[in-house]
């Protein structure tokens, strides 16, 4: 039988390391400066990756999903994290700020048409993206798909996923009084947002950790404390976009669009396991979008470093990297 990905390590399916060729910082508005980098190709095929949180951040791990030699790769941290500043600021930061960013970061780097690369929230941000700017998306590449809506938010923090986890659920709610329970995204606000850093602190780390605990299909529950800095960042940002629906207008307001992206080929990596962002979101978003064709990984939860879902995306790529000129660019 030949070995299944989730017999390997991910870096075996990734390309080397590679540094960027470009490093910026551009001015966005109401103070925000944003991180910027591209490496790969400066004459490549263009893919923006955007990263997942709200709040996480790229890594140099994002740059090797990607054949260096063919893809002009740029990776950008959203507003408030990462090596954007202020950090952890939610001033002026909702999705569709975050829309028109990717929109300065195209017209800045001489840009025409990408391929868009995210998962989870970047898959999320994806979307939207892609339906408001469809003529600038050659192609979407999907991650562990959320779709921003009540029911998703219910499952994660409001039991669903603490019935498969109750030990890590329990250490989760036990933070906050009894009568706040029925709210779970609302408490943690009041505290993330409290102006005392040590509370912040103390609160974004339990946020962080219990979606950490889960991100992985082989995950034992058993995580390290995230640094402060980033978990503060990480968890203020993917609360308060969580606690404004993400800024969208309706529930099921992706779903509803989805005819905008009727000329937009695509993939939808999706782990069957994953506790984070149930499948059904995908398989949903590949009903009403007949060009997004859906790949179940078996064996394999929510995290992008995960095996299968590594080897699943690089293959992806792959194939987009082959059909440049199908793709017009």
């Amino acid at each position: 039988m030949e070995n299944v990905p989730s017999q390997k390590s991910a870096a075996q399916y990734l390309y080397p390391p590679s540094d960027p060729f470009d490093q910026r910082v551009l001015d966005v508005d109401d103070g925000h400066k944003v991180y910027v980098e591209q490496c790969g190709n400066p004459v490549g095929i263009p893919v923006v990756v955007l990263h997942g949180g709200p709040g996480g951040g790229c890594s140099p791990a994002m740059r090797r999903y990607f054949d260096p030699a063919v893809f002009r790769v740029v990776l950008f941290d959203q507003r408030g994290c990462g090596r954007s500043r202020p950090h952890a600021s939610v001033v002026a930061n909702t999705t569709w700020h975050l829309v028109d960013d990717i929109e300065l970061i195209r017209k800045t780097l001489g840009i025409d048409r990408w391929i868009v690369f995210g998962g989870s929230w970047g898959a999320t941000l994806a979307l939207i993206y892609a339906q408001a700017h469809p003529t600038r998306v050659a192609a979407l590449a999907l991650r562990g798909v959320f779709l921003m809506t009540q029911p998703e938010l219910d499952w994660f923090y409001g039991g669903g996923a603490g019935r498969f986890w109750p030990d890590l659920w329990d250490r989760f709610v036990q933070l906050i009084p009894e009568g706040e329970r029925g709210d779970l995204i609302a408490a943690y606000h009041r505290r993330l947002f409290s102006g005392d850093m040590m509370t912040e602190t103390k609160y974004a780390r339990a946020w962080a950790q219990w979606e950490n605990a889960l991100a992985a299909m082989d995950s034992d529950g058993v995580t390290g404390e995230s640094p402060a800095d980033y978990a503060r960042a990480f968890a203020r940002l993917e609360n308060h976009y969580f606690q404004h629906k993400g800024w969208l207008d309706a529930d099921h307001q992706i779903l509803a669009l989805t005819d905008r992206l009727a000329e937009i080929p695509g993939v939808i990596v999706q782990g069957r396991y994953d506790m984070i962002c149930p499948p059904v979101s995908a398989w949903t978003l590949s009903r009403q979008w007949p060009q997004g064709k859906l790949t179940l990984v078996g064996r394999a939860g929510h995290a992008l470093s995960e095996p299968a879902i590594s080897a699943e995306l690089v293959r992806a790529m792959d194939r987009f990297g082959a059909d440049r000129g199908r793709l017009g660019l």
